[in-house]
């Protein structure tokens, strides 16, 4: 059974499954996190949905690069949890199926590509209290 953090699923919504692949950047005492501003405004691990014919892989690689610039190396699957959560950018309801990877971030190639996103280095400790689901930072805290 996956573990699952967050709220529970609401009864009579239906949901999406939705998965996704997320690093753990960890550098020089500090991790790399992505700030996304509207709609959400909060700190969140680097990553997001795995596109149909894309493997996981490929779309941490992907995802990373959009939302922080950075190529990334060595990527390794360190686990994996769900949540239930509205999505207002689709507008649907989700179940995320999250894919969790410690990769190392090797190379900036230049601002995030992504609209609305914001590379940011941050003690972990901070990043434990600013991330905005529990399971990126249980994840996170299992690395510090």
């Amino acid at each position: 059974m996956i573990r699952r953090y967050g709220s529970t699923p609401i009864a009579g919504h239906k949901y999406v499954q939705r998965p996704g692949a997320y690093a753990i950047l960890p550098r020089g005492g500090k991790v790399l996190v992505t700030y996304q501003g509207a709609p959400h405004d909060e700190f969140q691990l680097p990553g997001g949905g795995i596109d149909a014919g894309e493997g996981p892989i490929e779309a941490l690689h992907r995802e990373v690069l959009e939302e922080t610039g950075y190529r990334i190396a060595a990527p390794r699957k360190i686990g994996v949890f769900r949540r239930f959560t509205y999505m207002p950018e689709y507008g649907i309801n989700a179940e995320k199926v999250c894919h969790i990877y410690l990769a190392r971030p090797i190379l900036p190639l230049g601002p995030p590509s992504e609209p609305g996103h914001l590379a940011v280095w941050l003690d972990p400790v901070i990043a434990l209290a600013e991330l905005a689901n529990d399971g990126d930072a249980d994840f996170l805290a299992g690395i510090f």
